[in-house]
């Protein structure tokens, strides 16, 4: 009798689904489809204003950058200040910083402003995959990170799509303010979340404290890999227009829809047999998605990119987020998650930035065959990490 009370108080205490998890779930789609929206339409609008492609690159760069430097302050803050400061701080900065993109007519206020919305992207996103770490019971971690991401793939299913559409039949202005009202009604949705306490440091915090060691292997691999989401974020819709293969908003659609097929298992997968039976085969794919968008002969091969894309990062990034806050002390899991999202970040900035300057020298086929040797970086420095772990 004893033993069948205890399963089933175990089995409660492993429960993912709760009325926070979802309203953290809600909140994050809403923020992460007014984000996706403006992600394939602000390098239209750079364009608009005169910008060639090493600014698109520049632009695109300096939001993961203000971001990075949020990030190490947000983690600190997110075990100090707790986790509703954090977020809804995150969220009203960027809501009010891409509501004013359709304001500006100068690349100079749009870059000040793009620096400011990576401030609240730096505050929100580090808080809330610590919310989600502290509302998912620590033995179904990867699979409750799984669907937390699933939230943010079902807005990306859609977002860059819908960007793209309404950027051709309303103004950048009006556009831009809808993004903001998403961000609105996701600072809505997360007020209404039963928030975990911070606890109290037992050590002084470092002046110095910028990382957390624990998390630094699955973010250095992390790194390698996200170098080539700016290639295709910033340059993949006006690369394929100089192509003339049309059809790119199905590419974001296809993408997004292998990214959520590959969540609904990589995460249990992850559970039950660790990194080792995800990371790699899902680094494969993206490597074979990055050298199909440097030959990108028609759209066929662009849509069987998007899919190799979409399954392999689905894979391969929750992974590595559940592996970064596995090991990390119960106090820095908030830090766990500002180091994996700097990488990500830095992954993100270095690839939009680097891939404008050889998009400018080498033409936009050469971004993708940069982008599949960071991939294999990945891969080898996955294999050493192994050995030595072996060793």
């Amino acid at each position: 009798m004893a033993q069948t009370i205890a399963k089933k108080q175990n089995a409660g205490s492993e429960k993912i689904w709760s009325r926070d998890f979802v309203l953290i779930l809600m909140s994050n789609f809403f923020i992460f489809l007014g984000f996706q929206m403006t992600l394939p339409t602000i390098p239209l609008f750079v364009e608009k204003l005169g910008g060639n492609d090493q600014l698109i690159g520049i632009v695109v760069g300096i939001f993961t950058f203000s971001a990075l430097l949020l990030r190490p302050y947000a983690g600190h803050m997110l075990e100090t200040k707790g986790r509703r400061f954090v977020y809804l701080t995150g969220l009203a900065i960027f809501v009010l910083s891409v509501g004013s993109f359709g304001f500006v007519n100068s690349l100079i206020f749009l870059f000040v402003l793009r620096i400011v919305q990576g401030f609240g992207w730096g505050f929100s996103t580090t808080a809330s995959g610590t919310i989600a770490t502290d509302l998912i019971p620590a033995k179904r971690r990867g699979e409750g990170m799984g669907y937390f991401g699933l939230s943010g793939n079902i807005a990306l299913a859609f977002g860059p799509t819908l960007g793209l559409a309404l950027a051709g039949v309303i103004s950048f202005k009006l556009l831009f303010l809808i993004c903001a009202l998403l961000g609105l009604a996701a600072l809505v949705l997360s007020s209404r979340i039963n928030y975990k306490q911070a606890e109290k440091q037992s050590v002084p915090l470092k002046r110095w404290d910028i990382y957390e060691k624990s998390a630094l292997r699955p973010s250095f691999l992390l790194f390698f890999i996200t170098v080539t989401f700016g290639g295709i974020a910033s340059f993949l819709p006006i690369y394929s227009a100089q192509k003339g293969i049309g059809g790119i908003h199905w590419y974001f659609l296809q993408f997004a829809i292998a990214l959520m097929i590959s969540r609904t298992f990589a995460g249990r997968l992850y559970d039950q047999r660790g990194h080792q039976a995800v990371f790699l085969p899902g680094a494969v794919l993206i490597l074979a998605a990055m050298f199909l968008l440097a030959w990108l002969p028609n759209s066929m091969i662009m849509y069987i990119a998007a899919i190799f894309y979409g399954l392999g990062f689905g894979s391969v990034q929750p992974a590595l987020q559940a592996w970064s806050v596995k090991e990390a002390p119960a106090n820095r899991r908030g830090m766990a998650n500002a180091t994996f999202f700097s990488f990500f970040d830095l992954g993100v900035g270095i690839g939009a930035m680097v891939f404008g300057q050889i998009a400018h020298l080498f033409g936009y086929s050469s971004i993708y065959m940069t982008a599949a040797g960071s991939v294999g970086i990945s891969i080898l420095l996955y294999i050493w990490i192994l050995i030595i772990k072996r060793g």
